[in-house]
């Protein structure tokens, strides 16, 4: 059945949300007949190249996804758009974006894989600004204005053309989650993991590659059996740019990171894969295990999403965040910040004891100056003190070392990144709370 038949037929009026994947080389004029309650337009995977000029006609469009097409210039229509506050634009070839074409309530932006030199200043003057990934472009340098948007929390500007990070960038009261490996200044330190921590190989004709477990942005996640009948779990990684940046970064990074009880590690590094792919061999962690929250939704943008019905005894909580803290400090010792320090990366068993992984938006502290790598730490422990009060809120009962919890949280929160306590105070102070839960 074409795609279109339920709009033209008039099937879809009311509708909040559409989805148009049908080869489409210019948007249908029927959209126009939902004008009075559409929220959100998906137009991904088609070959439009630009969008009609009364767009905003759609006046409570607010979100907006168009990736995979073959627009070369940001359309400027979409600043001419009221409501619109999520712009995704992935994967086109965009290499020109308009000041005009960016929403004055903008709030989440999407430009990553795309052929971007040069972002407007005018980025400045969007005070909603929270989340913009911009990973796989040809930037050289961020805008000034960027230093005004104050909300701005999380950051990907990885695998772009940057010789370094400005200072102001990492004196954004909120920025927690940055990621920006893969640029020519820090390419050296990633090359140099690569090739000289020590990881044993393990060639693919050694390995039983079995079930699928999972796929996220950067790879596949497979059960695999190994010579003799150990089984792992075996990441092999896709080969292209993700929202966080190149999997090569996150492989350097893995085979930085080193062995904490709190990470899951590294063991093995694939290698002789048939299509030449890169891949990690890991441990399989074990069934009581599952993943702590979901991730982001269009709704809470930077914030993970919780089951309702997951509750924690304070000592769980406590036992959890001091488990994290100190694979935090453990990674910040070993030279590198996480970047991505959010529940949804986190397994846990429902009694505190927890794992974190996915190095994807990982980056090298060496990559840059002394005072800098310090407030890169400082963004981490940001994010840990978001990851406190979460938990927090998932316990019933306030208990005075949860309540001392929520007090570390908040100063893991303060907008003066050099008032921020340390990852390993963090860590040390929180193990002691646990033990009077």
């Amino acid at each position: 059945m074409n795609p279109l038949n339920p709009l033209r037929s008039g099937a879809l009026q009311g509708a909040q949300r559409l989805t148009l994947r049908a080869g489409l080389r210019e948007l249908p004029q029927e959209i126009y007949t939902l004008a009075d309650t559409l929220e959100e337009l998906d137009l991904s995977g088609n070959e439009l190249h630009d969008l009609p000029g009364d767009l905003a006609r759609l006046h409570r469009l607010r979100v907006i996804f168009c990736s995979n097409n073959r627009f070369t210039r940001l359309p400027e229509v979409l600043g001419r758009c009221p409501a619109l506050e999520m712009v995704g634009f992935k994967a086109n070839q965009i290499a020109d974006v308009p000041a005009a074409a960016l929403p004055p309530q903008l709030r989440w932006l999407i430009l990553t894989d795309n052929r971007i030199t040069a972002l407007p200043d005018e980025l400045g003057r969007r005070p909603r600004l929270q989340k913009m990934a911009l990973a796989g472009n040809r930037l050289t340098a961020l805008p000034a204005g960027l230093a005004a948007c104050e909300r701005l929390e999380l950051l990907r500007i990885s695998a772009n053309q940057l010789d370094g990070l400005p200072d102001w960038l990492l004196a954004l009261p909120r920025l927690t989650w940055l990621a920006h490996g893969g640029n020519p200044f820090s390419a050296a330190h990633e090359a140099q993991a690569l090739e000289h921590t020590p990881m044993p190989h393990v060639p693919w004709s050694q390995l039983d590659v079995q079930a699928l477990l999972g796929e996220g942005a950067s790879g596949h996640i497979y059960r695999a059996a190994r010579a003799g009948g150990e089984t792992a779990a075996l990441k092999v990684f896709k080969g292209e740019v993700t929202s966080d940046g190149l999997p090569l970064t996150e492989l350097a990074a893995s085979l930085q990171a080193g062995l904490h009880p709190q990470l899951i590690p590294a063991i093995g590094r694939l290698s002789e894969h048939p299509a030449g792919a890169d891949g990690l061999l890991m441990p399989l962690v074990g069934p009581e295990f599952r993943t702590l929250a979901g991730p982001p939704s269009l709704a809470s943008c930077t914030r993970d999403v919780y089951d309702p019905a997951l509750r924690l005894t304070p000592r769980a909580a406590l036992t959890l965040a001091a488990g994290i803290a100190s694979a935090l400090a453990h990674l910040h010792a070993r030279g590198l910040s996480h970047g991505d320090l959010y529940a949804h990366n986190i397994l846990h068993d429902g009694l505190g004891q927890a794992r974190l992984g996915d190095f994807g938006a990982a980056s090298f502290l060496a990559s840059v100056p002394a005072h800098q790598a310090i407030r890169l730490q400082a963004l981490d422990v940001r994010a840990l003190g978001c990851l406190m009060e979460e938990l927090v809120a998932c316990c019933d009962e306030v208990s005075p070392p949860l309540q001392a919890m929520s007090a570390l949280a908040q100063a893991c929160l303060l907008a003066d990144a050099d008032r921020r306590p340390s990852a390993g105070d963090v860590a040390q102070q929180l193990r002691a709370k646990s033990g009077e839960a």
